[in-house]
């Protein structure tokens, strides 16, 4: 069956930030640069149903001070708010209307990006004597009041990079060249930290998917349930044919429990766990087929649960790095940016494609 376009939106500028979903009901806020011009800023917002294509509020937001005017724009929506977090400050909207929820909340720490999702949680950074708010913390913030409910204090040195969930609730930390996976509780106490091993896994988040903005809940290759969860190793870089191999952890001890392996010259990649099986895309290899693949929560063996064709491959294999997307039995491969060496380059760069029924 051909695709039938729904509708179509001519923005007034460039997008330059975006929550990773919509409000329950097709809502959601872009981040737009106010102008054309190479320095616009991103300090516009324009409120898009999804369903019907048309357009609602519109507002601008001030960006000031040093901090605010350097840092990416990270955004993200929780229930009807849609927060729009830059380092030293958040400003939240409510989605249906517009209204100003919050700004600058009282004291010292300020939260600089929430994840999307049924709690907001949010990361927040603290001004320090050296005013390099290197002091951050881990909080869950009302995201209608700004009240914030509960704080964990991340060791000093570490960041918060990103949320790989909001429930369970799974951090990614970093400190220079070190990285740290931790797992905290509802009400925000430490549960554990993933031991990982000699394996070197394979997220990407934000910067390596050549996106706009700095969301904090912007990775591929991580799943989770209330139990588990899921990371994809590296490929080896000396390998001809790359295959990886997709690993459990225990969310209670941290621990590995169970490795599964992707078929030869074909890598495994996390999507998210659905009616307890795991979900993964499985990427095309030389002549091979990419598809979504499931595994039950005892690993084992992949199985597919769509397998794309083999005369695609050349095409799917294009789409390196690529945003994948599985809905009812359909899969679509999106790149997050569309660009090229010169017009005619980009104009002739695949933006998507699809497979299944």
């Amino acid at each position: 069956m051909p695709s039938v376009r729904k509708w179509s939106l001519r923005m007034p500028s460039n997008l330059c930030a975006a929550p990773s979903q919509p409000t329950a009901d097709g809502k959601i806020v872009f981040g737009i640069k106010t102008g054309t011009a190479d320095d616009a800023l991103c300090n516009s917002l324009q409120m898009v149903d999804l369903t019907t294509g048309k357009t609602g509020w519109r507002k601008t937001y001030r960006r000031q001070g040093a901090w605010d005017l350097l840092s990416d724009v990270s955004m993200a929506i929780n229930g009807d708010t849609v927060t729009v977090g830059r380092t030293g400050r958040t400003d939240a909207f409510r989605v249906s209307d517009g209204t100003v929820l919050f700004g600058e909340l009282p004291g010292n720490c300020q939260p600089f990006g929430f994840a999307s999702g049924p709690v907001a949680i949010a990361a927040t950074s603290c001004r320090t004597a050296a005013d390099d708010h290197k002091e951050q913390q881990v909080q869950r913030i009302d995201p209608v009041t700004g009240k914030v409910q509960w704080t964990y204090k991340v060791k000093k040195g570490w960041e918060v990079a990103q949320f790989y969930s909001v429930r369970p609730l799974i951090v990614s930390l970093k400190q220079e060249d070190r990285w740290a996976i931790i797992v905290l509780n509802e009400n925000g106490t430490y549960r554990s930290q993933l031991v990982g091993g000699a394996d070197d896994y394979a997220t990407k988040c934000g910067g390596d998917l050549l996106t706009e903005g700095k969301n904090l809940d912007n990775c591929l290759g991580v799943a989770a349930d209330d139990r588990t969860v899921y990371l994809a190793t590296k490929p080896a870089e000396s390998d001809l044919t790359p295959t990886n191999k997709v690993v459990a952890f225990d969310l209670n001890n941290g621990q590995a429990t169970w490795k599964a392996a992707a078929p030869a010259g074909q890598t495994l990649m996390p999507m998210r766990v659905e009616g307890g099986r795991l979900l993964m895309y499985l990427a095309a290899g030389k002549n091979k087929g990419g598809g979504i693949a499931s595994l039950p929560p005892t690993g084992g063996t992949p199985q597919m649960v769509l397998r794309h064709p083999a005369a695609a491959a050349t095409v799917e294999r294009g789409f390196f790095d690529s945003r994948v997307a599985y809905q009812n039995g359909r899969c679509f491969l999106m790149h997050a940016r569309i660009s090229g060496i010169d017009d005619e380059d980009e104009k002739s760069m695949k933006s998507m494609a699809g497979f299944g029924s």
